[in-house]
């Protein structure tokens, strides 16, 4: 059959000639298979922000330098972004040049180490060290599982199979609660924590080596036996010979485009340009909107709100945990029900409210000692889980899985998921300075603000990708890139005229 825009498998106009060819979230086992074993990145990530934040209590027990130095707790957290950066930097390259496979494998062995050295520290400065290989495994491993999940999913449940990965991120934090508590009362309490973290990282590498490469990097790498042997358990017979031969077409297209691309083109193709702008944008808006500040120190937050005692504080935080993995769940049915832009919309308005009830409740807490706005504090911490989860948390990640070329698809989502780390950091490393010295409440409220510039983004720049090919993405870049060069060629007219 002859391939146009309309019958590309996967596209809606595809799917609405064979709608018996549609596959729903649940369909196919194999899929969720893969997804689940690539989204044990996700629950590293995860994890690993949770850990941290509990473990921290019991860090400042252990060393006195560390207790009475914000910078030493905030370098804790934080020098695991700084290995997720330089990860995330590497980890384009890594996926483009080694395949998703083998760098999903790096990344667990990077990872597994780091937990043994995190375990095993004598002191806060190889605890130091430990963070940043952990962060160098996660940020890998952030870049990868969300492009090799999307590259193995049908278009028509992509945006769900993805947030899948994002369900893993917060079902790691739950799990790292439940794992804080379990430890609360073991001698080496942190060590526990943060060793056990290493568990995971060996079951994704041992089930990793039983599955296969992307198909669609497969194709790109002239391998289309292992790729059609992929491809079969993917899709039934019928559709899998329009895919196969919709990829087919794509791949010289695809490798003349490869042979060619430099970092620099991400800024010098108009097209390509859009589409970073708007990934790296919900990226650092993810984060600059606070949601890993919540995560990593929301023990801490919990005792500001007046809670003291170190367990009652990681019972609370496990509850805004739950919310957080409980909220990701109803995102991914939501993600291909609502679109991409809705789900972002609302949850950047409830992000905003809870922001300034979080922001409003600090402000009385600190020149009252009436305990109900210690509660308040609380209801604005589940608040904000409850909008952010389903919307804020899948949106960036799936939206940045799909909205590159597949030529720069590793190069773009490796330079995206650096600027979340990068925003990452940013805000780990001045949250405790900054609430110490403008106050906790002020600090939220600059977060709201924050909040308030993201929905204007959001607006003004996100498309709506929702059940859409890579292909029909791409065009819509293409097309504004048109429209916006045409805006200009006539402004310049009109300027010749007068």
């Amino acid at each position: 059959m002859t391939l146009t825009l309309e019958s590309m498998p996967g596209s809606s106009g595809y799917l609405d000639m064979y709608p018996e060819r549609k596959i729903s979230y649940f369909k196919n086992p194999y899929v969720l298979g893969l997804t689940f074993v690539a989204g044990i990145g996700g629950l590293l990530f995860g994890y690993d922000t949770g850990v941290i934040s509990g473990a921290l209590l019991y860090i400042k027990d252990d060393f006195e330098v560390v207790r009475e130095s914000y910078f030493l707790q905030e370098t804790i957290v934080s020098m695991a972004l700084v290995g997720a950066i330089i990860g995330a930097t590497t980890g384009g390259w890594l996926n483009d040049s080694y395949g998703r496979k083998k760098a999903t494998l790096i990344s667990d062995f990077i990872f597994a180490a780091g937990s043994v050295v995190m375990a095993a520290a004598p002191d806060p400065y190889v605890l130091i060290l430990g963070r940043l290989l952990v962060g160098l495994g996660v940020g890998v491993a952030s870049v990868t599982a969300p492009v090799y999940i999307a590259e193995a999913s049908p278009s028509e449940i992509r945006g769900g199979l993805v947030s899948t990965n994002v369900l893993m991120i917060t079902g790691g934090q739950f799990i790292s609660y439940l794992v804080n508590l379990a430890f609360t009362e073991v001698p080496g309490t942190w060590r526990w924590m943060l060793g056990v973290s290493g568990v995971p990282a060996i079951i994704q590498f041992i089930l990793m080596l039983f599955l296969p490469e992307s198909p669609r990097w497969l194709f790109m790498k002239d391998d289309k036996s292992k790729a059609i042997s992929v491809l079969s358990k993917i899709y039934d017979f019928a559709r899998l010979e329009d895919e196969i031969d919709y990829l087919t077409a794509q791949v010289v297209e695809e490798r003349q485009k490869r042979a060619n691309v430099r970092y620099l083109d991400v800024f010098r193709i108009k097209e390509i340009r859009l589409a970073f702008i708007v990934g790296a944008g919900l990226q650092a808006f993810q984060q600059f909107t606070g949601i890993n500040t919540v995560m990593y120190y929301s023990p801490t937050i919990v005792q500001m709100a007046g809670f003291e005692n170190n367990q009652l504080a990681l019972l609370l935080s496990l509850i805004v945990a739950a919310m957080n993995a409980a909220g990701t769940i109803l995102g991914i049915y939501l993600i291909d029900h609502f679109g991409r832009r809705k789900l972002a919309l609302t949850s950047l308005a409830g992000v905003f409210v809870s922001l300034v009830i979080l922001s409003v409740s600090f402000f009385f807490e600190s020149s009252t000692s009436n305990g109900i706005y210690g509660w308040l504090a609380i209801l604005g911490l589940a608040l904000y889980i409850a909008f952010f989860s389903p919307g804020m948390g899948p949106v960036p990640w799936t939206v940045n899985s799909e909205i590159y070329p597949e030529s720069y698809r590793g190069i773009c989502g490796g330079m995206s998921a650096t600027v979340n780390w990068i925003s990452n950091l940013i805000v780990a490393q001045s949250f405790l300075s900054v609430a110490d010295a403008v106050g906790t409440g002020s600090t939220f409220l600059i977060l709201a603000c924050v909040a308030v510039v993201a929905f204007v983004f959001v607006i003004v720049l996100l498309p709506e990708t929702q059940g859409l090919t890579f292909e029909e993405v791409e065009n819509i870049w293409k097309a504004r890139a048109r429209s916006r060069e045409q805006g200009t060629e006539s402004l310049l007219e009109q300027g010749d005229e007068s």
